[in-house]
């Protein structure tokens, strides 16, 4: 830890989201495909690419695609490794706890051992909001900004407190969050922790722990009030894009939330899929969906209320 970063790639939006947080854009060398915030990183070089488009693929297909390569023991992603040696970063960051999300740990480990460089691969591994949390921490010792990185997080922390004292006596409306639609996921990892700063009942949920596949009778036992999509890496034209082809559960037009109109669509790629600093904001826009008399409406650029005629279910 002794040594601080000079020249950092990173494999994860998340990261690049939190290594500008800390002020070090200048540091980026290296970026992945999907990195695009803030926008001024979109001008770094990429080091990655996807086998899988969300523009061109349903989401059926995708979720085919991404079991056939993974049980196969293959990878979703590749890694310019040419391009990362020329980069020569002294600090790679990546992950291992998701072959979905990011190019494989074991890719990222062999390319390391090829560079010229006495170079880091360091893994961040949030299952928590206090997970992401230490990353940020983890990520400013570092690189020697250690002060920002308690700073960066202290704020966030004071939002998440100040959100989670405002719904502390509100009434939780049974809250169904879609981590992918078909087939329909159920939230894991930090998203049921968003879910109840923001007022809502995070128990159709994995809190901590991974995502996980539910049914139709799952989703009608619990009947939820108010259903939010968040399908893993999408922003809200790719939501309404998705469910053009998607063939919801049976049963979806029944479900209360259905009936009352309170089904939403958020930038779930923003605010939910990737654990950086913008997970609070994401459970803002949560707390503005469910409890609209305390908070105010969520900003349409945030979230959108899904037509009925857009989710359609299998005959």
């Amino acid at each position: 830890m002794s040594r601080s970063a000079q020249r950092i790639a990173s494999l994860l939006p998340s990261a690049t989201e939190i290594v500008c947080a800390l002020g070090l854009e200048e540091s980026l060398v290296g970026i992945t495909h999907e990195c695009d915030y803030p926008p001024s990183v979109t001008t770094k070089p990429r080091l990655t690419s996807s086998r899988i488009s969300h523009e061109t693929m349903s989401s059926a297909e995708i979720d085919h695609a991404v079991r056939s390569q993974l049980d196969g023991h293959g990878s979703i992603y590749d890694l310019n490794e040419e391009l990362l040696r020329q980069l020569a970063p002294d600090l790679i960051l990546t992950q291992e706890l998701c072959d979905v999300c990011a190019v494989s740990y074991r890719t990222v480990s062999r390319a390391a051992r090829l560079l010229d460089a006495d170079v880091r691969v360091v893994s961040l591994e949030p299952n928590t909001i206090e997970d992401i949390f230490d990353n940020i921490r983890t990520v400013g010792q570092l690189t020697d900004s250690v002060r920002q990185a308690e700073r960066v997080v202290g704020q966030l922390a004071a939002r998440l407190d100040a959100l989670g004292a405002r719904t502390a006596d509100v009434a939780r409306p049974r809250t169904l969050l879609l981590e992918w639609l078909e087939p329909p996921f159920a939230p894991g990892h930090w998203v049921p922790e968003q879910l109840s700063f923001a007022g809502g009942d995070p128990s159709f949920g994995f809190m901590g722990a991974p995502s996980r596949t539910t049914t139709a009778e799952e989703i009608r036992a619990y009947d939820p009030e108010v259903i939010v999509l968040i399908p893993c890496g999408y922003y809200i034209a790719d939501i309404f894009r998705a469910l053009e082809k998607a063939v919801l559960p049976e049963g979806w037009r029944e479900l209360t939330a259905v009936r009352r109109e309170q089904v939403w669509a958020v930038d779930a790629t923003a605010y939910f899929s990737r654990p950086g600093p913008r997970v609070v904001r994401g459970a803002e826009i949560l707390a503005r969906i469910l409890h609209p008399d305390r908070f105010g409406p969520p900003d349409e650029r945030e979230a959108v209320r899904v037509p009925l005629e857009l989710m359609r279910v299998e005959a």
